[in-house]
């Protein structure tokens, strides 16, 4: 039998030309997003001030299981698409295990991560409909790089409310969304209701993806054609990313391989669904019986201590909510976190699929994820994420479980994206001034004591 070649290509005729919608295959649906104002689920007009139309069609269809990616929406992703599924035998030499390791490649791009596959759809939507500027929210800057690439293509002004302490942190991520043209303000800011209203009652606040999404949203609302988008957490993002995991299986089936066993980094779940998503398909319908792992950081532990419930999407509470599992929509990450994954909640399709027992969570903490991020960039030659690098972790560490049981097992893992922008991080962690943080129980009861009392449906 050949070698398989360490980098596969599909060609452009092979890349899917429908995203794949889990939901439609899910025996139980995640409960339904609720109206703050009645408390009942959220109808599709009902999010009209705040996305446009396709994407809150998109948001609350359960049924269609294949969407057609538009026709421009094609020509752009065939920019950079496919992306590459590699076969990472430096690292399996290295580690001297019998597992075959694998990794899908999202960083053949200028935003330098995944982020681009939705942005480019969630602008191409608000183009269609004739819209005339969006905002957003962006954490370690790669959704609000993304997000910006997309806006200058269909040419759309963008506003970007960036966590004020990333924002201090990677200066070259503001620089590229400047290039791009759109507009980048740190987050807690003094330009709405929601920020000032933060930065009243603390004025060195740090800021989290809740805050800033406070603020996208209200610019949103405030400002005539102009629409709020979401780069993760949402079901209309996990339906875009799908396309990461449509081609990773077809790549696999090409080789006449299967993945025992599929990892990704969790912050929101934008990646990881994307990732899991054909695989999970053939979960729940009998055909495989893959092991899905989850891998968050223990310093934003959402899926592994957080509560089962319904949240506000930000901390200003002026978004739906939904049942996730999430630590409590005002909690804030120590200034310390440098691996990105900020978000206080999970999407609500993992969530319950997590819920329900389809699926395995680890938190590690940032140094251990630094570890395997530098040894990977020496071994494979690719400066990760920080936010991969926690994948990367877990997939060695699953190697190595391999080789202490001599089990030639096939994993896959989603490398989401470059960490060219992250080196502040990576200083740190190399000069020996990087620590961990775990929140206390203490810490996180704080946020649990703060979520929505909600009369017969939480209490």
């Amino acid at each position: 039998m050949a070698k398989i070649p360490h980098r596969l290509y599909l060609t452009e005729d092979q890349m899917p030309k429908q995203w794949y919608n889990l939901r439609a295959d899910m025996k139980e649906l995640p409960d339904p997003m609720l109206n703050p104002a009645t408390l009942q689920p959220a109808k599709e007009e009902d999010l009209y001030p705040v996305f446009c139309k396709a994407l809150a069609h998109q948001e609350l269809d359960d049924k269609t299981r294949y969407v057609d990616i538009p026709d421009e929406v094609q020509e752009m992703y065939k920019v950079y698409r496919p992306s590459p599924l590699i076969r990472a035998y430096n690292l399996e030499k290295a580690l001297g295990t019998p597992a075959k390791i694998y990794y899908k490649f999202e960083g053949n791009n200028t935003s330098g991560s995944h982020k681009l596959n939705s942005a480019i759809a969630q602008a191409y939507y608000a183009k269609e409909e004739g819209l005339t500027s969006l905002t957003t929210e962006t954490g370690a800057g790669q959704w609000g790089t993304a997000l910006a690439e997309a806006c200058a293509y269909f040419h759309l002004p963008l506003t970007v409310y960036m966590v004020k302490v990333s924002y201090e942190q990677k200066p070259f991520r503001k620089a590229i969304i400047h290039t791009f043209g759109a507009d980048v303000i740190p987050s807690p800011s003094n330009t709405t209701e929601a920020g000032r209203k933060i930065l009243a009652a603390d004025p060195n606040n740090s800021g989290s993806l809740g805050t800033a999404i406070s603020e996208a949203v209200e610019k949103a609302v405030t400002t005539d054609g102009c629409r709020y988008v979401l780069g993760s957490v949402l079901n209309q993002v996990l339906l875009h990313q799908s396309i990461i995991g449509l081609e990773s299986k077809i790549a696999m089936e090409m080789l006449d391989e299967y993945p025992d066993i599929v990892i990704g980094c969790a912050g929101g779940g934008s990646n990881l669904g994307g990732l899991i998503a054909p695989f999970m398909q053939d979960k729940l319908t009998g055909k495989a019986d893959p092991r899905f792992i989850a891998v968050e950081p223990a310093s934003c532990p959402s899926l592994t201590r957080g509560k089962y419930a319904y949240d506000f999407c930000d901390t200003g509470k002026i978004t739906p909510m939904a049942k996730m599992y999430t630590l409590g929509c005002e909690f804030k990450p120590s200034p310390n976190h440098a691996g990105g994954l900020r978000y206080h909640g999970m999407s609500p399709i993992l969530s319950k699929l997590y819920h329900d027992g389809c699926m395995e969570t680890v938190a590690v903490e940032q140094t251990k994820v630094f570890e395997a991020a530098t040894m990977f960039a020496k071994i494979e030659t690719i400066l990760p994420a920080p936010e991969s690098a926690h994948a990367i972790r877990v997939a060695v560490d699953e190697a190595l479980k391999c080789k202490e049981t001599g089990e030639a097992k096939t994993i896959l893992f989603g490398l989401t994206g470059t960490g060219y922008f992250d080196m502040t991080a990576y200083t740190a962690y190399n000069e020996g001034k990087m620590t961990d943080y775990i929140p206390t129980d203490a810490d996180l009861q704080v946020g649990f004591d703060k979520l929505p009392k909600l009369p017969g449906i939480q209490e």
